[in-house]
């Protein structure tokens, strides 16, 4: 027999930012469920799979009202890493006067020497 009871209107989450595991409870608590945002792709565990994975993207937008356990497509990066489309944040080199620095000359020991 197939239940025909409506399903109820739940509230989309914000999700972006958090690590994937954590962003999957949270859509679950809400009663919505995460996916590939590319239907014809693989289910987002086994893009997220091993590893820590951020969430970056999600559509729809948090507080979307959508029917109970509908889908919200999420895209994520591995810990560390930049979306696909977006540079990686140039880094800046440490101060000349850091700790972990070039030595000063005056105190560099030349081991080479006899």
């Amino acid at each position: 027999m197939v239940d025909r009871s409506p399903r109820r209107t739940v509230t989309v989450p914000d999700v972006v930012g958090l690590p994937l595991h954590v962003g999957r409870d949270v859509a679950s608590e809400a009663g919505v469920t995460l996916a590939n945002p590319d239907p014809d792709g693989p289910p987002i565990g086994a893009l997220a799979w091993p590893g820590l994975d951020y969430i970056v993207r999600q559509e729809p937008a948090p507080g979307t009202q959508l029917r109970e356990w509908d889908s919200v497509g999420i895209e994520v990066i591995k810990h560390g890493g930049a979306p696909d489309n977006e540079p990686a944040a140039p880094r800046t080199s440490p101060p000349k006067d850091a700790a972990h620095a070039t030595p000063d000359p005056e105190h560099h020991i030349d081991l080479t020497e006899g």
